[in-house]
């Protein structure tokens, strides 16, 4: 099955955290990006509850340099506030990601075609993505487009290994894993000349429940339209 993709991901500013931790107040990003936020670039690209993303690896390709700005963000209570934001400044990488099928929606069963879902992702980015690209949050516009991964010079290429700590990877939705609850995971972060290579989530051994959850249903011709029509409005 042909499901892989492979582009350039870059932006202006970038503002990675850990969503559980960054409800208001000041926010700094990770010095590298999450899974999740990667993950939220691949659907802003292409998504259907048929399949699932995974991350395979990230290549860091400029220095990293952090900018704080003053911002003013709305609040709960309606307004806003002032706050200090501390962004990835002049981000650039290189993203290899594939997509399973989600066993999780047995009623798309008949979705799955092999090929069509990977047509339809790579016209996508192609042409920029489907949906807007973000770098973290809404207020870094992202762009992205096909290239070559490995090709190029990378600013840490030559750089053995840089750890990052514990680090917030990703969420478990209950749409993706059947448990009724939605977890956070969490991994040790490791740059390897350059290259980040993510564990698949169910390789993380650090997890917090966060709450209950019902995922949401799927079905073809309710709220899901069948591929083959998906590709022919293309």
């Amino acid at each position: 099955m042909k499901n892989e993709i492979t582009f350039k991901l870059w932006g202006r500013y970038a503002l990675f955290t850990d969503p559980v931790t960054k409800t208001g107040g000041e926010k700094c990003s990770y010095h590298i990006p999450t899974y999740e936020a990667i993950k939220g670039v691949l659907k802003s690209i292409y998504w259907k509850p048929t399949i699932i993303w995974y991350v395979d690896k990230v290549r860091v390709m400029k220095p990293l340099r952090t900018q704080t700005k003053g911002t003013k963000p709305r609040v709960w209570s309606g307004g806003n506030s002032l706050a200090i934001y501390t962004f990835l400044h002049d981000v650039e990488y290189q993203v290899q990601a594939h997509f399973e099928w989600n066993d999780h929606q047995p009623d798309l069963a008949k979705d799955r075609i092999d090929g069509k879902h990977y047509n339809i992702a790579k016209r996508m980015l192609e042409k920029g993505g489907r949906q807007d690209i973000f770098l973290g949050t809404r207020d870094c516009q992202g762009y992205v487009e096909p290239c070559e991964f490995g090709r190029g010079q990378g600013h840490y290429d030559n750089i053995d290994e840089l750890s990052f700590g514990l680090m917030f990877h990703g969420f478990d939705y209950p749409d993706e894993t059947g448990v009724n609850e939605l977890i956070s995971r969490f991994w040790h972060a490791v740059m390897r000349n350059g290259v980040l290579n993510f564990p698949r989530p169910e390789e993380c051994e650090i997890r917090r429940f966060v709450r209950k959850m019902v995922p949401k249903k799927f079905g073809l011709n309710e709220n899901v339209l069948p591929v083959e029509q998906e590709e022919a409005m293309l």
